[in-house]
């Protein structure tokens, strides 16, 4: 290879340092907060099941006539559930359609979780092995922590990403196991009270998840003074240079 090839791939090399530096830093600004988000509207959804589990474990079954369909089932409904999620069963109606929605959310940011964890995963698979080219270069010797920290960083999330999304996974399967028609709930109350114990699996599975959520947040917000201290550096080498 002659001088002006290896040139030619040093300036590549740079160009491709500076690229990551500035869009994969504000990419992750994205995913120092999203995640967080989503940990809000997870730990709703676990209160949610929570407060129901609550109410199913005490209540005593209603045997109250009742004069029209759409009223409430006093014995099933809990306030906080309500007012959380919406969700209201009706005595005249099957399962509340709010908890067809939780689960459908689930299930949804489970396959979210999952293809990002995937794919942070596989990227820094490939960053990892790219930075070794940065490993002679004089200028990032004092940087190459920094790098490489991004990369542990973004490696650490996606671990986390794909938990929460497994957590997600197995939470609405243990939803699916419980009949939330009132005839069923209600003959449960008469019985071991097993749907109760199920939403509170459920419901501490969906709060590790929202955890790990906001977990791979910080483990991306930790990376930011580092993008900053490498592009900085990246910038300096490339002005040197010309």
């Amino acid at each position: 290879m002659n001088a002006s090839e290896t040139s030619h791939q040093a300036d590549q090399l740079m160009h491709a340092i500076l690229n990551l530096a500035r869009f994969h830093r504000d990419h992750e600004k994205f995913y120092s907060s999203a995640p967080r988000e989503q940990a809000v509207l997870l730990q709703r959804h676990a209160r949610t099941l929570q407060a129901l589990a609550d109410r199913w474990s005490t209540a005593e079954r209603s045997e109250r006539s009742v004069l029209s369909p759409f009223e409430a089932a006093e014995d099933l409904n809990a306030p906080d559930a309500v007012q959380l999620d919406g969700v209201l069963f009706l005595e005249g109606e099957g399962r509340p359609p709010e908890i067809t929605r939780l689960i459908r959310d689930l299930r949804t940011l489970a396959e979210d979780a999952l293809s990002s964890g995937e794919w942070l995963a596989a990227a820094m698979e490939a960053s990892w092995a790219t930075a070794a080219a940065l490993l002679p270069m004089d200028g990032f010797a004092d940087v190459l922590g920094e790098r490489h920290r991004i990369i542990a960083n973004d490696w650490r999330a996606a671990g986390l990403t794909t938990l929460a999304g497994r957590l997600l996974e197995r939470a609405a399967e243990i939803l699916d196991g419980v009949d939330f028609t009132p005839a069923a709930l209600r003959a449960d109350l008469d019985g071991r009270r097993t749907s109760a114990m199920r939403l509170y699996s459920a419901a501490e599975m969906i709060g590790h998840a929202a955890d790990l959520s906001s977990d791979a947040a910080g483990a991306e917000h930790d990376s930011e003074r580092r993008w900053r201290t490498f592009r900085s550096r990246a910038e300096e080498i490339v002005q040197a240079d010309r």
